[in-house]
């Protein structure tokens, strides 16, 4: 086992990677919800977190506001183009360096296999379950003062057991494009 936690912009470039081999259209809104579920699923198992950063709780569920920025400019189009970093001294651009540990190569393939193939909608639907970190969280900023709606860790390892997958036909929140940040 490597380092980590990792940039969360080079786990999104992995999970885009595994997207394109098994051919799969990614949405910056869907890449937000896998990659918060490749996170909490690692963070579970391992015991250590997978991404570096935070997620908060926005509008249509758990967003990396790095990997947000990063992602944008796609809009509601499937992303295809990687996130890059950029030097702070020359502003030059270059790749990221994607992580090479084969555990962390597994888990994201694992992830995209289980979740890849659901619809924005229906991410929204499984990140959104009644009393799951998201919603804990999204409900404490209705009734109390809940830091930039950030959703920590300890939050994720406890209440994440609260996470299933709905059977309805539609998902609630239908198909929403774009998120945003709870107001």
């Amino acid at each position: 086992m490597s380092g980590g936690p990792y940039d969360p912009r080079a786990i999104a470039n992995l999970m885009l990677d595994e997207a394109d081999r098994s051919g799969i259209d990614v949405t910056n809104l869907a890449l937000q919800k896998l990659l918060y579920f490749a996170h909490s699923i690692f963070l579970i198992e391992s015991k250590r977190p997978l991404v570096s950063g935070y997620f908060e709780a926005w509008q249509y569920g758990p967003v990396h506001p790095t990997v947000y920025s990063a992602f944008k400019s796609a809009g509601s189009n499937p992303i295809d183009f990687r996130a890059d970093r950029q030097d702070v001294l020359t502003g030059a651009r270059a790749p990221l360096s994607l992580p090479d540990d084969p555990n962390i190569r597994r888990h994201i393939a694992r992830i995209m296999a289980s979740y890849g193939q659901l619809s924005p909608g229906r991410l929204v639907d499984i990140s959104h379950a009644k009393d799951a970190p998201w919603d804990y969280i999204a409900d404490k900023g209705r009734t109390s003062v809940a830091l930039g709606l950030r959703i920590p860790d300890d939050i994720i390892v406890k209440r994440f057991k609260f996470h299933k997958v709905s059977v309805g036909a539609t998902p609630v929140a239908g198909e929403p494009d774009e998120d945003t940040p709870l107001t």
